[in-house]
């Protein structure tokens, strides 16, 4: 076990991470830049103690659980988990064989700049991962928390999802998103618990799951019944981000349209305090 080498990495990626990144509050003026070395330890459902002994290169060989754990606090790419592993002197073992649940720091930086765009990330069970405050403003609050499904709320209404018109065509890119997760992580836990809600909590969704459909990622248009912005004609637009089976969802407005307006007013009183989850 190489625990200089070790201790030395697992400082430059906790300092190469930004808190809102992640999703954490920033709170007051840090010393320096990254994550506390407290924050990395909760990510990872660790002591801090533990943790501080590993970057100060006093700790005991840790374990592949641990390592994993590690990886996954600090966003490890799959080649950069595979050189944490190698210095600790372990093999990796294969990631786990199902949806990836994070968002990756360079799809959080580009839904901070996106001010006037409602912005969602999705993995490939629909579990919001990332949302910007537009989005929230837009879809309802309850997407910033981390249970967030956007199939439970199309097909069990649960959270505010505000009234669509174009809810049943979604109804049918949710269920073919789930069928092509169904296929790539047959062992996904947490997806056949979510498709066994699904399948228990709502007849449409059995019906059109036996349907079979098939929907590629692109543009449509939604019409959104929003509680104090009215009626709303909106474009969305679905970015892939292929090496973590995930979509970025934008949410804009024709420019110069009266939804235009809206989209700006509502920007302009959500402010920008970290993305969520």
């Amino acid at each position: 076990m190489a625990r200089q080498e070790l201790a030395r990495y697992l400082r430059e990626r906790r300092t190469a991470l930004r808190p809102d990144e992640l999703g954490l509050p920033v709170g007051t003026p840090r010393r320096t830049p990254g994550l506390r070395r407290e924050e990395v330890a909760e990510l990872a459902h660790m002591s801090v103690d533990y943790y501080v002994r590993l970057e100060q290169a006093r700790g005991p060989r840790p374990s592949p659980r641990i390592l994993d754990a590690l990886a996954q606090a600090l966003r490890l790419a799959p080649a950069e988990r595979s050189h944490l592993f190698r210095l600790a002197g372990t093999s990796a073992p294969p990631p786990t064989a199902g949806a990836v649940g994070r968002v990756s720091p360079h799809v959080s930086r580009m839904l901070q700049r996106l001010p006037e765009t409602g912005a969602i990330v999705t993995d490939a069970a629909y579990g919001v991962i990332a949302c910007n405050p537009l989005a929230r403003a837009l879809l309802g609050d309850d997407l910033g928390l981390r249970r967030a499904n956007l199939a439970r709320r199309r097909f069990l209404g649960d959270g505010g999802m505000y009234e669509s018109s174009s809810a049943e065509e979604f109804g049918h890119i949710v269920v073919a998103r789930l069928r092509r997760a169904a296929d790539r992580y047959p062992h996904d836990p947490q997806l056949a618990a979510l498709l066994g809600e699904l399948r228990t909590g709502s007849e449409e969704f059995r019906r059109l799951w036996e349907t079979r459909p098939v929907h590629a990622p692109g543009h449509r248009i939604k019409t959104l019944d929003h509680p104090t912005a009215g009626r709303l004609r909106l474009n969305c637009d679905v970015l892939l981000v292929p090496e973590d089976d995930q979509e970025v969802v934008l949410i804009t407005a024709d420019p110069g349209s009266p939804e235009a307006r809206t989209l700006r007013r509502l920007a302009s009183t959500a402010p920008y305090s970290g993305l969520a989850p």
